[in-house]
Order: structure tokens, then sequence, then C-alpha cells
């Protein structure tokens, strides 16, 4: 079980990554989100921003229908969701090795391509068949 402490030195732990101002967390890499708080927004309430649950970068919709499939019970999304290549992550139902695997992979989709090849050069990651 891992909590909104261990995303942020998770998340800060990568390199060139920005912690943005936020109620939650929101981490950015060149400018671009790969990991920040759920924010919760139930008709006739005002919204909710929830550090148990995070909204992770994958990538595409083919990762995402994966994950969302194989591990219901990890992994969700909401109709503001459709069509992005996002999924909620209840940090409740995941360990430090899997929020590591998920940051470092969402880290290197929307880092540039530069930091990608830096990073992966200072041997911290291995390499990805994702492309640069």
């Amino acid at each position: 079980m891992v909590d909104a402490d261990d995303v942020r030195r998770v998340a800060l732990s990568l390199p060139h990554t920005v912690e943005m101002d936020s109620d939650g967390f929101d981490f950015r890499v060149g400018n671009r989100g790969f990991v920040w708080s759920y924010p919760e927004q139930v008709p006739g309430h005002r919204r909710v921003i929830r550090t148990d649950i995070a909204v992770v970068y994958v990538g595409d919709e083919a990762e995402k229908q994966a994950l969302l499939l194989s591990e219901p019970g990890v992994f969700f999304t909401t109709s503001a969701y459709d069509w992005l290549p996002l999924v909620m992550v209840r940090l409740e139902s995941i360990d430090v090795t899997r929020l590591q695997e998920l940051l470092i992979d969402a880290w290197q989709m929307r880092a540039p391509a530069q930091l990608q090849v830096d990073y992966r050069r200072s041997g911290a990651v291995p390499p990805t068949d994702r492309p640069s």
C-alpha cells in the first residue's frame, strides 16, 4: 500500500520533475503532466482532490484498456477521461515497486526526447521498447 508521500518521493526522484502547486500532488516533466491527484467531481457537490487516487499517464488507449481489464480493483476510469491515455490508480491497492514502474513509464512517455536519452544513459532505468 502506498500513499501521496510515496507518489511525491518517487516522482521527485525522476530527473527534471517539477511539482506544481496543488491541493494534492501534481508532477510534470518538460511542462507535461505524468501523475496528479484525482479531482473527483460529484454532481451537485464541490470538487474534491483525492490524494488516495493518482491519475497516471499511460500513453495510449491500448495500454489503458489492458490495465483496466487486467486489474479492475487497482485501475479505473471515468467518463471525464474517455479517449484520454490516463488511468486512475487506487494507491492503497499497489506497492512501491508497482508505483515506481508506473511513474517511470509515465515519466518516460512525457519527458522530452533528450531527457529520456540522458536518463537511460545514466543507468537509472533500463532501455525500453518505447520510442523516444
